[in-house]
């Protein structure tokens, strides 16, 4: 664990120091634990840190919760790089570590040499939009805080936007991971780094110069079209789709996941 005023990171470091670092942001509900399978293939290659995020599995926050803010959150990272002796690395986020990955990788380019989004988006346009969202996002959390974190985990993975994921051998398990958060506290993350109270990102994509890989699976309609607009929009972005996955690649066909990774990396 490493301690900035405020938090108490707990994160994996796993592989050869001298090799290019990996940072790993993880979605809504997980944990540094999602990217185990990925990160056994990848570490003979890199140098992999995964971090539990505000909210989810061990890092503790000691403050209230404007520290569970995407701009909070995403200083807190860098502070912890610099900790580590880190002034330069790769980065990769999935859904909503891609949203925090992408808003790092605009306010800290510097920070950063290559940027994998699976999965991810800029946040919502308009007000409008965002005000509604914020407003879902907010029963969500108030429905986490009064229900069994096994209830909440089905139904949030009951959305259509998981539909193929339940399909995969590896689905118990991601939902045994996910069973050691607290409910309390995935619902201060979802008030405050939920879609609804993100800052829009789309109007700052084209000025970005950080070579960027967008992922997104064949079966997810949603964040197809999403990232397609994303690529037209950022000149440095390229699009991937990923064949035989929906909205978690990296748990639905690992093979192409790590394959497609490799090679924007190297």
């Amino acid at each position: 664990m490493d301690k900035f005023n405020n938090y108490n990171f707990h994160y994996s470091l796993t592989g050869n120091k001298n090799q290019p670092t990996i940072l790993f942001l993880h979605g809504f509900t997980g944990s540094n634990q999602d990217f185990s399978r990925v990160i056994s293939l990848l570490s003979k290659s890199y140098c992999c840190l995964a971090v539990d995020l505000p909210g989810h599995g061990k890092t503790e926050v000691n403050n209230d919760e404007s520290c569970y803010t995407m701009s909070n959150t995403a200083q807190a990272l860098i502070e912890l790089l610099d900790d580590l002796q880190i002034d330069k690395c790769l980065l990769l986020g999935y859904s909503m570590g891609g949203r925090l990955a992408l808003y790092m990788t605009l306010h800290f380019p510097e920070r950063f040499e290559k940027v994998v989004l699976e999965s991810a988006s800029p946040g919502l346009k308009t007000e409008k939009e965002r005000s509604h969202r914020l407003e879902a996002d907010l029963q969500l959390a108030q429905k986490l805080e009064n229900s069994n974190i096994k209830d909440f985990l089905f139904n949030w993975y009951d959305r259509p936007l998981f539909k193929s994921l339940k399909n995969s051998p590896h689905f118990d398990k991601l939902i045994e991971t996910r069973l050691a958060n607290n409910p309390l506290e995935l619902a201060k993350s979802l008030r405050n780094m939920g879609t609804g109270n993100q800052p829009s990102l789309w109007e700052k994509l084209a000025q970005n110069q950080i070579p960027i890989l967008l992922l997104a699976g064949a079966y997810d309609d949603k964040f197809t079209t999403i990232n397609t607009e994303i690529a037209s929009l950022c000149p440095a972005a390229l699009l991937e789709i990923v064949p035989k996955a929906g909205h978690n690649i990296h748990f639905e066909n690992i093979d192409n996941f790590v394959a497609v990774v490799r090679e924007f990396y190297d």
